[in-house]
């Protein structure tokens, strides 16, 4: 879901960037894509990228709900990733797996970032996290756009992210707004919920056409960075519960407007080979891990 970009910098104090995470939520207003765009990177997923001095950033707040230091991570966005392609990058299913970079870079990378922010807990204590998500066109592997969120994942940032993906995919809101709002609000969002524009209803047809025999298909892959499988769900079914059960394990996730969904299936990889099935509506399909 390049080249190291220029040297970011913070036009405010943290005491500044900490008012504006805290400021009552106003759903999406009106010229919000007008406020200046986060900086594009081209960071090279190919090559660890050098992180910032040990113990130079600080978290703001501490647990599931902190935030990174914005003179370290601001935020950065892949320049692959604009408006008019949504449809062919984050709103494809299966799009982000193509972009992550390796374990193997991201590894050596989480380390050193864990330095930087001054953490002691072990490095599986903390989520290397992509500050604008890949799925809402984050940059893939810059320095300003990863640090180490405390926690596991799934977390409360996680679902924030996902909600802001499907609506941008429904065309209920713009990617620059969900950037922004992620950068900014995702705290306020996760606590309170998400307040976004419904989209148009279609007006009623005097002569519905029959509705099209229910169908999915479904395909796995494993997740080194997240030690699970994500399960790619392709259907005639939008916004339905889809179910995947199998290797004794069941997870679940709801499809977007155009019947896609990502399910985390927490199976082990010596799992591999086994079948999983899928319930997405009233469609059946099965894949194998």
């Amino acid at each position: 879901m390049p080249m190291r970009p220029a040297k970011l910098t913070c036009a405010c104090s943290r005491a500044c960037f900490v008012l504006v995470a805290a400021t009552a939520f106003v759903p999406f207003a009106a010229g919000a894509d007008a406020a200046p765009r986060l900086a594009d990177s081209t960071a090279s997923n190919r090559v660890v990228q050098p992180q910032p001095a040990p113990g130079s950033c600080h978290a703001l707040g501490t647990g599931l709900y902190s935030l990174p230091d914005p003179r370290c991570t601001p935020g950065a966005l892949n320049r692959a990733v604009t408006q008019a392609d949504i449809g062919r990058t984050i709103c494809r299913a299966g799009w982000t797996t193509t972009v992550r970079p390796r374990e193997s870079i991201t590894e050596a990378e989480k380390r050193a970032s864990i330095l930087a922010y001054g953490d002691t807990r072990p490095i599986w204590d903390y989520e290397y996290d992509h500050f604008v998500p890949l799925e809402l066109g984050g940059a893939t592997n810059a320095p300003a756009n990863l640090w180490p969120e405390p926690g596991a994942s799934p977390n409360p940032k996680d679902k924030v992210e996902n909600e802001l993906n499907r609506a941008v995919c429904d065309r209920r809101l713009s990617l620059a707004t969900a950037q922004k709002e992620i950068v900014t609000n995702w705290v306020k969002l996760a606590r309170h919920g998400l307040s976004l524009p419904q989209p148009p209803q279609p007006k009623p047809n005097p002569k519905p056409k029959p509705s099209p025999s229910a169908w999915c298909s479904a395909s796995a892959s494993w997740n080194n960075q997240y030690d699970n499988y994500d399960v790619y769900i392709h259907s005639n079914q939008p916004d339905r519960w889809a179910t995947v059960t199998g290797a004794g394990k069941t997870a679940g996730y709801d499809t977007n407007g155009s019947g896609y969904a990502d399910v985390y299936f927490y199976a082990s990889r010596y799992d591999a080979g086994d079948q999983i099935n899928v319930q997405v509506g009233s469609a059946r399909c099965s894949t194998t891990l």
